[in-house]
């Protein structure tokens, strides 16, 4: 899918290309493909002279290589963005070249953004700003535009993180956790521990990226000031995402205490069972003995007299047991 992206009076404004013969009617400063058809690839390079690189989308690049100027003036970040799906989070890996300083191109300007599938970052962005006039003038306010808005959606699936915890914790401090709310507690905190952790190295990359764009000197003052603006953001996120880690943590060793308790009181009952049942094995062993003469049968009353002892021998020790608490 081939999107171009045009300011008119300080909005900007989507269309969706199907020919080559359409995109040459437009003067964009933003061009979206994701998951681009050969075909795509082969509009943008006969308008634009852009060639994507084809490994623009590996995901085993090297760090180092993710952000680099070429002498045309091409500036090439990759960056990931973060899907807080609940079923299944995920980052997804977006290549932008930025043609700034090449006149012989048609695309001065221009930002191209590469990528496999939808992110909810570039839909938010397109949101505000067909709503809010002037809040993009070229291509490099709108990579900013989009690591702030990267930013925000990271604050924004924190607080959810936050809810889904609060969910959990009241559940937890409950007091009453059987095994089966004990499991679906530790699960839900599983899904939280693991989203934060995506929220946490896709803040740490937003973080390169901008740095990058700030010592590339390619901003001017107001816009360095916003990508300033932007790391300060990240650095309170950081702090979220720390004390987020601890809470998950205490939820994470409370449920496990719980469930350790519950354990427990099985064992009790097995270990108060054991105890309290010694002396009737210790009543039945005497009886049971290979005597000659068989006591009990001398007597009318003698098999009930021995099951009326064995009884008592296991009364009284659960009724000691029951009066220290050890039964509760």
């Amino acid at each position: 899918m081939l999107n171009i992206f045009s300011l008119a009076n300080g909005r900007l404004f989507q269309e969706e290309i199907e020919s080559l013969e359409e995109l040459t009617q437009f003067q964009p400063i933003w061009v979206d493909l994701e998951s681009p058809s050969a075909e795509e690839k082969r509009w943008v390079a006969q308008h634009y002279g852009l060639i994507i690189p084809e490994d623009a989308m590996d995901e085993d690049i090297e760090e180092s290589a993710r952000f680099y100027e070429e002498d045309n003036g091409q500036l090439h970040i990759r960056s990931d963005f973060l899907i807080a799906d609940a079923d299944e989070p995920r980052t997804v890996r977006v290549a932008f070249i930025l043609n700034q300083s090449n006149d012989a191109l048609k695309s001065k300007g221009v930002l191209f953004s590469i990528h496999d599938e939808d992110v909810p970052v570039f839909r938010l962005l397109r949101l505000r700003a067909r709503r809010a006039p002037g809040l993009i003038e070229d291509a490099k306010e709108v990579l900013l535009k989009l690591f702030d808005a990267d930013a925000e959606y990271s604050a924004d699936t924190l607080e959810g993180i936050y809810d889904e915890l609060e969910k959990s914790g009241k559940k937890v401090l409950s007091g009453d956790v059987t095994d089966a709310l004990a499991g679906e507690v530790l699960g839900a905190i599983a899904r939280q521990e693991d989203l934060n952790g995506r929220i946490r190295r896709n803040v740490m990359d937003t973080r390169r990226a901008v740095s990058f764009m700030m010592r590339s000197r390619m901003l001017n003052a107001e816009q360095f000031e916003e990508a300033r603006q932007i790391l300060r953001d990240i650095e309170s996120l950081d702090n979220h995402t720390a004390f987020l880690f601890d809470k998950i943590n205490f939820l994470m060793d409370a449920t496990v205490g719980f469930i350790n308790i519950n354990q427990n009181k099985i064992i009790k009952i097995f270990s108060v069972a054991s105890v309290a049942l010694l002396p009737p094995t210790l009543v039945a062993s005497l009886y049971g003995m290979n005597f000659k003469h068989m006591p009990e049968l001398d007597q009318p009353w003698g098999y009930p007299y021995a099951l009326a002892l064995m009884l008592g021998s296991a009364l009284i020790p659960m009724w000691y047991f029951r009066k220290r608490g050890w039964l509760k």
